[in-house]
């Protein structure tokens, strides 16, 4: 199950969060929903002319002016949401030295990061947004899927647990929490996890890679019961709880 449970932690760990940056919305894992980043067509420095593609749009601004923050930060976000991460890392990262100290730029630049298989720097990103705000979900959740994807386990299993336990409805938690469980061959318990996504947060991304992975994880678990086994018992309380 592993070749199961690894690619859909490092699926849901491209994540792309739009402002503001009181409330980070959970963004896309790539292969299951499209992000729901914020449009960013509403550069106050730029008008857009009919039809113009907004992408092209901030790339044509940004080449004119690399100073203005929103620029910025909008151009990297778009440019994760298209699988372009090595520009979107360059770009984020100009915007974190424009706008020192903002949290939802760092953790996307730790996306980035992630995105290109440079850990170390992504985890880097992570740890310098939670030293401004420690108990963001966001960024311990991309933090624990980076750590996890190392295998740090002992140690991302920890921080999930945690945000769990200051905060219940942090639905990223439990996602990760489930692709743990899938990998370490805990199947009822994944599925405990993935179902408490779809729960506490229906409409998200992280809630249709959850019930796709429901689904294929229920058909291995039946098939590996046999039709004439006893009902399965009742799940263990939830971690953190």
């Amino acid at each position: 199950m592993k070749r199961f449970a690894i690619p859909v932690l490092l699926a849901v760990s491209f994540v792309v969060f739009s402002p503001p940056a009181s409330v980070h919305a959970v963004g896309i894992p790539k292969g299951t929903a499209k992000a729901s980043v914020k449009p960013a067509a509403k550069q106050p420095a730029d008008k857009q002319p009919a039809g113009a593609d907004s992408l092209m749009v901030l790339e044509r601004a940004v080449a004119r002016d690399s100073s203005k923050w929103d620029n910025l930060y909008h151009l990297g976000l778009m440019l994760l949401d298209r699988d372009r991460p090595l520009e979107a890392q360059r770009v984020l990262l100009k915007a974190s030295q424009v706008r020192n100290g903002h949290v939802p730029t760092l953790v996307n630049l730790g996306a980035a990061y992630d995105a290109l298989g440079q850990a170390i720097n992504a985890q880097q990103a992570y740890n310098e947004a939670l030293k401004l705000a420690p108990d963001d979900t966001v960024a311990n959740c991309r933090l624990a899927s980076s750590l996890y994807s190392t295998g740090d386990y002992t140690k991302a299993m920890d921080l999930l647990r945690n945000v769990i336990k200051k905060e219940p409805g942090a639905y990223c938690a439990y996602f990760t929490l489930g692709v743990a469980f899938a990998d370490a061959g805990i199947y009822q318990d994944a599925i405990r996890m993935w179902k408490k996504v779809v729960e506490i947060a229906p409409t998200s991304p992280e809630a249709l890679s959850a019930k796709e992975s429901i689904d294929v994880l229920e058909r291995v678990v039946q098939s590996t019961k046999g039709p004439d086994s006893p009902p399965t018992p009742a799940p263990t309380p939830a971690p953190g709880k």
